[in-house]
């Protein structure tokens, strides 16, 4: 192994931070914690770290970092060890690519089907034309970087008014651009998925799940749920996301859209299977890594 001294660890989890985790770090540490101590009964080394310890640790490298962070600071410093060949589930690049200012060019670019969005600067007037008045009748504005860290972060908007205002509230938050994204009446599902290593470029994922959540019952609109499975993996290799999550609205006609993808969320009623999955996945790459390093 390239970790340089026998007590070094093969791998390292690093949590991920409180102000991105709100009201659920215990749920996002267990899944973290329940993947690490499977890598541990495979008989690899396993440590912790949170984010900001990162700056601060010398030593060897481990071989891999699975990573739940998402701060500017501590991803600066993954990229530092991806750059010096630590292999990083997910990869800095990919969880940069769920900021939502990244993801909506990504997703198009995929195909992925997903209701109308639009990056727009909180600074300026809002574009006023019938196309616009049709978007803003009916929308949510959300933050364009990173993901729901605090109330006010998602709003929900029905006039130009009220898309003006919303976005006020984030630009006097220091957020200079949001998304607009039309809203879609239908049932709200969420998924969850480990892909196969992103250098392998396959579709579909290794192990996917999806659920009703129980804050919104569906009126249980009928779809083809190896469709959504397809369409959520493709979304993922978008983004280049190993182990990722989002949210999905199926409409009464059963279309798909896909409203969010976000990296390693805390799989919720699915932890203990999942960090099966996502155990296997990071084991197969250590072994390769193994090899490559002999």
């Amino acid at each position: 192994m390239r970790s340089g001294a026998a007590d070094t660890p093969t791998c390292c989890g690093v949590f991920r931070e409180v102000e991105h985790s709100p009201g659920r770090e215990a749920d996002d540490a267990g899944i973290l914690e329940a993947a690490g101590r499977r890598l541990a009964q495979a008989g690899f080394r396993v440590a912790y770290l949170e984010p900001d310890a990162l700056a601060g640790h010398e030593g060897p490298l481990p071989s891999l970092a699975f990573a739940m962070c998402e701060g500017q600071s501590a991803l600066e410093r993954l990229r530092v060890w991806e750059s010096r060949g630590v292999c990083v589930v997910n990869s800095s690049i990919s969880i940069v690519n769920t900021h939502r200012e990244r993801t909506i060019a990504l997703l198009q670019g995929r195909r992925v089907p997903m209701p109308e969005s639009r990056l727009v600067d909180c600074r300026r007037p809002l574009p006023r034309g019938e196309q616009d008045d049709r978007l803003f009748s009916a929308c949510w504005i959300k933050q364009a970087t990173e993901h729901k860290t605090r109330e006010g972060d998602v709003i929900f908007a029905t006039d130009p008014a009220s898309v003006r205002d919303a976005l006020d509230r984030l630009r006097s938050r220091g957020l200079p651009s949001a998304v607009v994204q039309k809203h879609v009446d239908g049932d709200l599902v969420k998924f969850y998925g480990v892909s196969e290593a992103a250098e392998t470029a396959r579709d579909g994922a290794a192990w996917f799940k999806w659920f009703y959540p129980r804050e919104h019952p569906p009126a249980g609109h009928a779809f083809d749920a190896p469709a959504l499975g397809d369409i959520a993996a493709r979304a993922a290799l978008a983004l280049e996301l190993t182990v990722w999550g989002g949210d999905a609205v199926i409409t009464p006609a059963g279309q798909i859209f896909v409203i969010d993808l976000n990296a390693w969320p805390s799989f919720a009623i699915f932890r203990e299977e999942a960090a099966d999955h996502i155990a296997a996945h990071l084991s197969a790459r250590l072994r390769r890594l193994a090899r490559v390093a002999v």
